[in-house]
């Protein structure tokens, strides 16, 4: 920062006195200054310091100015204990006192309602009001502000207390200072920065302190010692700097925060009072001797740059790390004035006035922006230029280099022969970087910071102003005290171009032969010795990285995104198609890429070609380059027959018909006009054609005639080539369907080609019925077949099979793919099934069992697992090898699909809130899962909501043991957070419940008539006879049913016909009653008699051994089965290789019925009202009215 004098003024009375500057005020447009001098307010011109007029109103000394914000009026208060209002024209046009002198005035920044202090009030005036409202005090006021909104006032007092009243004059906060009456409050000012978020009072006072406050009178930090008494504070306009002025006889320079960053100017006498003109950087000041001095404050630019990465001081306290490429930007906080700033790698240096800090990225990520300190070097240094390396710091003062380690040792020092103005570091290993220096004689050194020796590259005979070396260290760019670019060969000393109009300089960063150079509003791209390219640019290039160009204008760095295509070009005129395909990858339009591949491609650069074409997506082109590589591999070396493909396929016809010729390739141009119709040039070439291809151009040249005149000259040449062959070719051509039909019609079946030929036209332009009309004429029921498949046309391609089955497989996998890529997915697997794909049918009925599973969807997971049974049993059926696996699956599969059934109840239970199942049968369902997930639990299936909704289900149905059986084994089990309030909740109130279950919900074992538990360790079979239960698929109630076995040597089919004799039973009524008559009554007598239980041969087989340890089936001989009732029976008539098997209800009366298609049991009722709802069969979703 340099103060530099505008202009000074000192301010006498008449007889030479000098007089004291008290206050000075701005005219907010910044083209006047007010100023408070002895008994005059005097008005100057800020641009010259040319005294406008003076102003005569007051009988004592001004103490005070202010211009109001909207710039039409400002006021003076003096020791006469008057105010007056002044207009823009220097005109008094109102006059108010107070009854002491007064000590501060200040406008309202919204309202311009003045405020007027004096030493023992303050008065509040604005224009709409006829009198001033005035508040009484209990101190002295010394100064006075307004917050940005105007709607609060501070006061500042001689006993040390800030008072901030509302508008009305009303006080809302008081701010004690700890000095008290010995620290009075000289000077206060409201920061008008927009960017805070709050409001921030800066109070200084003659304690020598500076102090910091929030509207709430909150202070922010700590008090900043000033070792001064200040009288004036004043902020810039945008509040980021403060200036300050007193007993120490200057001004100084503070950040917002009260960090000192420099001087203004010194004085002869106590600086009163100083302010910034409005949006600038000028400062006024007003001093005890009468001087008014008028500065400009110039900052300069603080910075540094690597690569992508800028670094530059804000707030000359604070240092911002910007990435050029993200965007990204990262505050550093130094809390002093920042004096150096240097960047290299993922080192960064900063240089303050007493120490240099070294920070050093957190991570190696290209993109990281997190710095943390690395190393401090305590100690004052002072030099011109910084410069950071991985281990070292740079110091440059005037002539004077020296390398310091991080640890502030010196390593090294070299002294150079004149003034240093430009150093940079170029790279190189840790610890060995080189530097690139350039001094005011012009020579131009480089200095490695292991070596003590400098190595001067070259000199010249003017002062270096800017340097750069290209990124292979062969070339030198150098912009010199006469703004001219210098480039030169760094081994050969040769100076290779210079361009004039130049003040700094760049190399790109990924083109070795490619520069750019600012000046004079320009930004010039240069590309090897190639003219400049010029565009419009403001500020300083300062790194070309690709095709982005880093430019600092005034404080800001930008990346400039600019298109590479002028250079680009330049190399095209030349044929250097590499160099332009390298410019190109900078970054240029679509449009430049297609001209650099359609150049690179009549150059015959094939490889930069492909290049270019893959980039702009062309597959056309594409195509044609692979094909003329695979002749040049084929051993192919004539050019201009290359050159002639590639000027016919950019429609260049009439070239690439010379080069055919000239390369001896006539019958390319001749076969080229032909398929182009331009038979006229087509002529030309004739001499060199053979027999056959005569023949195809004559019948092309008379169709094409014969299509557009229909002249006889047609129909003569035809006359030549009159066959079945080019007349169907002809039409073909002329898209005469209905024509070409009818020669097909009349042609013999044997004519296998040219039908053939017509049915492959046809079925291409989606003429299924004529195709399949000619396919069918020729037999050919191959072809037909894969028509239908082809066109979708299902039915007809079924009905084609049912004659011919050995295009079974053709037509049915086809057919099961098309339905599988359409989410058909159950009706592909029944096509696969039907195709004899087992293996397909099988993976498909997988793939939507192990979906419906993951989605929660258990009722279509039993579907699919009975599914996939039926499937395995189907395969043991037919593959002898693999009965047994088959078999193994099938029982596995049935237990799952069983298990997912019953789940999709428990689950939607659990998940829904609310349920249509009765609690007896939930109770029934989840201990029936229950005794099955004693092992392995199925995928989906959870055994939190099996136990919990058993343990609430009996806890209604007042089967207490179950549910505390139940909660106990849950808290073994990880419980989902929902559940847990709820689940302790019904914990608890259970144990206050008896220890037992209901009688009414113990299941009996209708073979043994034993009363089981409801928690079985025997899972779902009867304790004493190991019977296995029978359940109902609905409801899961025990069914009355027994399950028998038939002897050996008894078939199925005899069975049932024994079943079904129904042998009539003996009428055992008058074995047991008696009937007696006599003359008065007639009755019936019971006889005592008990049956035999041999007398039912089937109950007689039930009778067990109690408590036996093996299950001891029920088996049959031909009587027992003979005396059964076929009402009474149930059979499960399982297909091959699996038996039937047979069940008796013991209750007749409770009627049940079984699915035919799934042999799962239901109570008949349930049945009937499942399918109702259903359509179906609820567990196999069997059709009600299909057959069985």
């Amino acid at each position: 920062m340099r103060a530099v004098p505008t202009w000074i003024d000192k301010v006498h009375d008449r007889d030479k006195v000098e007089q004291c500057i008290y206050d000075l005020a701005f005219k907010p447009d910044g083209t006047q200054l007010i100023v408070a001098a002895g008994n005059r307010v005097l008005v100057y011109d800020t641009a010259d310091g040319t005294l406008i007029q003076p102003l005569k109103g007051h009988k004592d000394t001004v103490y005070c100015v202010a211009y109001a914000k909207d710039g039409k009026r400002f006021a003076s208060g003096s020791a006469d204990k008057s105010i007056i209002i002044w207009t823009s024209k220097l005109e008094g046009i109102l006059k108010y006192t107070h009854n002491d002198s007064i000590q501060c005035v200040a406008y309202n920044p919204v309202t311009h309602q003045l405020a007027s202090c004096s030493s023992g009030d303050f008065g509040l005036w604005s224009p709409e009001q006829k009198s001033v409202s005035k508040h009484k005090v209990s101190s002295k006021i010394t100064c006075c502000g307004w917050t940005n909104d105007g709607q609060y006032l501070a006061l500042g007092m001689m006993s040390g207390v800030v008072s901030i009243r509302n508008k009305n004059g009303e006080e809302k906060v008081k701010i004690e200072r700890p000095g008290g009456s010995s620290s009075p409050v000289w000077s206060i000012a409201w920061n008008p920065s927009k960017d805070e978020h709050n409001d921030i009072l800066a109070v200084a006072d003659w304690g020598q302190k500076l102090s910091f406050y929030q509207l709430s009178g909150k202070q922010i930090g700590k008090d900043r010692h000033l070792n001064f008494d200040p009288c004036c504070v004043s902020f810039f306009s945008r509040g980021e700097y403060i200036v300050m002025g007193g007993s120490d006889k200057q001004a100084s320079l503070y950040t917002k925060d009260g960090v000192r960053l420099g001087t203004i100017g010194e004085k002869n006498s106590w600086v009163w009072t100083c302010r910034v003109k409005p949006e600038s950087n000028y400062v006024v000041l007003g001093c005890q001797d009468g001087t008014i001095a008028f500065f400009q404050l110039i900052f300069s630019t603080v910075h540094g740059l690597y690569k992508d990465r800028y670094a530059y001081r804000d707030s000359m306290t604070d240092v911002i790390v910007q990435h050029l490429i993200t965007e990204q930007k990262v505050r550093i906080k130094c809390r002093e004035l920042v004096k150096k700033i240097a960047i290299y790698r993922s080192r960064l240096a900063i240089q303050l006035p007493e120490k240099i800090l070294i920070y050093e990225l957190c991570s190696d990520d290209s993109s990281d922006m997190h710095y943390r300190v690395k190393e401090k070097i305590c100690r004052r240094f002072e030099c011109n230029l910084l410069v950071v390396c991985s281990q070292h710091i740079i110091l440059c003062q005037e002539k004077r280099l020296q390398c310091l380690s991080f640890t502030a040792v010196k390593e090294k020092e070299w002294l150079m022969e004149s003034l240093i103005r430009y150093i940079k570091v170029i790279g190189g290993p840790a610890g060995r970087e080189g530097l690139l220096v350039g001094l005011k004689n012009g020579a131009i050194l480089q200095i490695f910071v292991d070596n003590l020796f400098s190595i001067t590259l070259l000199k010249q005979n003017t002062s270096v102003r800017c340097l750069d070396m290209s990124t292979s260290r062969n070339k030198l760019a150098v912009v010199d005290e006469h703004n001219t670019c210098l480039v030169y060969d760094i081994h050969t000393k040769e100076l290779l171009f210079q361009e004039p109009n130049a003040n700094s300089v760049a190399w790109n960063t990924q083109c070795e032969d490619m520069l750019c150079f600012s000046g004079s509003g320009y930004l010039n791209i240069k590309a090897s010795n190639f003219p400049v390219h010029q565009q419009k640019l403001h500020g300083f290039v300062v790194g070309y990285n690709g095709s982005k160009i880093f430019c600092l204008h005034v404080y800001s760095m930008a990346a400039v995104e600019v298109p590479q295509s002028a250079p680009m070009y330049q190399y095209l005129e030349r044929g250097m198609f590499q160099e332009a395909y390298q410019i190109a990858c900078l970054g240029v339009t679509d449009n430049d890429w297609t001209d650099l591949a359609t150049e690179a491609l009549e150059g015959l650069d094939f490889n930069t070609a492909k290049k270019a074409f893959t980039r702009v997506r062309d597959l056309r082109y594409l195509e044609l380059i692979n094909s003329i590589e695979e002749r040049k591999k084929r051993g192919e070396n004539n050019n201009e027959l290359f050159l002639a493909d590639v000027y016919a396929y950019q429609g260049k016809f009439h070239e690439a018909a010379k080069l055919y010729r000239r390369s001896g390739h006539d019958s390319r141009a001749l076969s080229m006009y032909t398929d182009l119709r331009m038979f006229e040039y087509a002529k030309d070439f004739l001499g060199s054609a053979d027999q056959r291809t005569l023949s195809f151009f004559f019948s092309f040249n008379s169709s094409w005639k014969f299509s557009i005149s229909g002249k006889r000259s047609a129909v003569i040449v035809f006359g030549i080539y009159q066959t079945a062959h080019y007349m169907i070719e002809y039409l073909i051509f002329s898209m005469s369907f209905h024509r070409l039909i009818d020669l097909a019609r009349k042609l013999d079946k044997a004519e296998r080609e040219p039908l053939s030929r017509c049915a492959v036209f046809f079925k291409k332009l989606n003429h299924h019925g004529y195709a399949a009309e000619i396919y069918n004429k020729m037999g050919d029921l191959k072809a037909l077949v894969e028509l239908h498949v082809e066109a979708r046309h299902w039915n007809e391609a079924f009905s084609l099979v049912e004659k011919q089955p050995q295009f079974r497989d053709d037509v049915y996998v086809s057919y099961a793919q098309w339905l599988a890529e359409h989410d058909r997915f159950e009706e592909a697997q029944k096509a696969f099934h039907k195709a004899g794909r087992q293996a397909e049918a099988v993976r498909v009925l997988e793939q939507l069992t192990h979906n419906a599973v993951v989605e929660s969807r258990f009722n279509d997971a039993s579907y699919y697992f009975w599914m996939l049974s039926m499937q395995c049993l189907d395969i043991a059926r037919d593959a002898k090898e693999k009965k047994d696996e088959m078999l193994k699956k099938f029982h596995s599969f049935q237990h799952l699909a069983e298990l997912y059934h019953v789940y999709h109840s428990v689950h939607h239970y659990m998940s829904e809130p609310f349920s249509s199942h009765m609690p007896e049968i939930l109770f029934n369902i989840s201990r029936f899962l229950f005794h099955n997930l004693t092992t392995d639990v199925p995928m989906g299936i959870s055994k939190v909501d099996t136990l919990y909704a058993l343990a609430k289900q009996s806890k209604v149905l007042g089967a207490y043991k179950v549910a505390r059986h139940a909660f106990e084994k849950l808290q073994g089990l990880k419980i989902p957070a929902r559940y847990h309030d709820s689940m302790e909740l019904s914990c608890l109130t259970v144990r206050s419940k008896p220890y037992h279950d209901s009688e009414d919900l113990i299941p009996m074992c209708y073979r043994c008539s034993t009363n089981n538990p409801l928690l079985n360790n025997q899972g779902n079979s009867c304790i004493n006879c190991r019977q296995p239960f029978i359940y109902s698929a609905s409801s899961y109630e025990v069914l009355p049913l027994v399950e028998f076995y038939l002897e050996e040597d008894i078939s199925d089919e005899e069975a049932v016909s024994l079943i079904d004799l129904e042998v009539p039973r003996v009428d055992r009524k008058g074995a047991g009653w008696q009937e007696m008559t006599s003359e008065e009554s007639q009755c019936l007598k019971l006889d005592e008699k008990i049956e035999d239980p041999e007398d039912d041969p089937f109950t007689a087989k039930l009778s067990f051994e109690q408590g036996g340890s093996e299950f001891v089936p029920v088996v049959v001989s031909r009587a027992v089965l003979r005396s059964m009732s076929r009402r009474d029976v149930l059979i499960k008539r399982w297909p091959k290789p699996l038996s039937w098997q047979y069940y008796r209800s013991l209750l007749p009366d409770v009627s049940i019925t079984m699915c035919p298609s799934c042999f799962q049991m239901f109570h008949s009722e349930d049945y009937e009202l499942l399918v109702l709802q259903h359509n179906c069969c609820p567990y196999c979703r069997r059709p009600i009215d299909e057959s069985n």
